[in-house]
């Protein structure tokens, strides 16, 4: 679905509110950068991006979705996060990969997917053709699933203040593990499925290696 002529390499990381991979992804790209690789993107070497976020119109969206006493619709929800995401895909992404770089990325298209495909019961199809037209069939070379209980999850401590989808409570982070669950299963060659319960250094190195790993075969192709 990747359309041809980029030189860069694009990694997603995935999971469940409070799983560790916002920890992992800036350990990863920390790890990267010491090893010389360009991870980054334009402007930020060693930097990496969230969603929704990245750009004006994505943090205004973040706040929207995320940081409002209002409700939202579920096909709304999944409007804004496509549209957030696709500004994020022309500003950012397409012309970092384009200038080579590693391109890490805390969510992605798979998280709507989990989230408003799936939990929400949007239909996983649905969704997923309507962000593949938003990003002009941009995928991450590598999606890296951190996995963990939901109910693991729920122990740990988050942000001061629990964002919008956080308070829907443990029911829906399980659906939602059932959705990543689903999407890794359906495509094992771009998924990289990463026990999170282990300490947070053992599951570094995990993402370490597969993603060494993943940057070498690609080098040599």
């Amino acid at each position: 679905m990747t359309p041809p002529g980029r030189a860069g390499f694009f990694i997603a990381f995935e999971g469940i509110d409070r799983c560790g991979k916002s920890t992992q992804v800036e350990l990863l790209s920390a790890a990267l950068l010491a090893q010389g690789l360009p991870v980054g993107y334009a402007g930020v070497p060693g930097g990496s991006l969230r969603e929704p976020g990245g750009t004006p119109t994505g943090e205004a969206v973040r706040e929207l979705l995320l940081h409002r006493e209002h409700p939202v619709d579920s096909w709304a929800e999944a409007l804004l996060y496509a549209a957030a995401r696709a500004q994020l895909v022309a500003d950012v992404i397409r012309p970092s990969l384009a200038a080579g770089q590693i391109v890490i990325c805390d969510r992605y298209l798979d998280s709507s997917l989990a989230y408003q495909g799936h939990a929400r019961g949007l239909g996983i199809d649905r969704v997923r053709d309507l962000n593949l037209w938003a990003t002009g069939g941009l995928l991450p070379d590598l999606t890296v699933l951190v996995e963990l209980s939901p109910e693991v999850a729920a122990t740990r401590a988050g942000g001061l203040t629990p964002d919008r989808i956080e308070r829907e409570g443990l029911e829906l982070q399980r659906r939602v593990a059932e959705g990543y669950a689903l999407l890794a299963a359906a495509e094992p060659r771009r998924f990289v499925v990463i026990d999170g319960s282990a300490p947070v250094v053992e599951v570094a190195s995990a993402i370490q290696e597969r993603v060494l790993e993943a940057l070498e075969v690609t080098c040599v192709r």
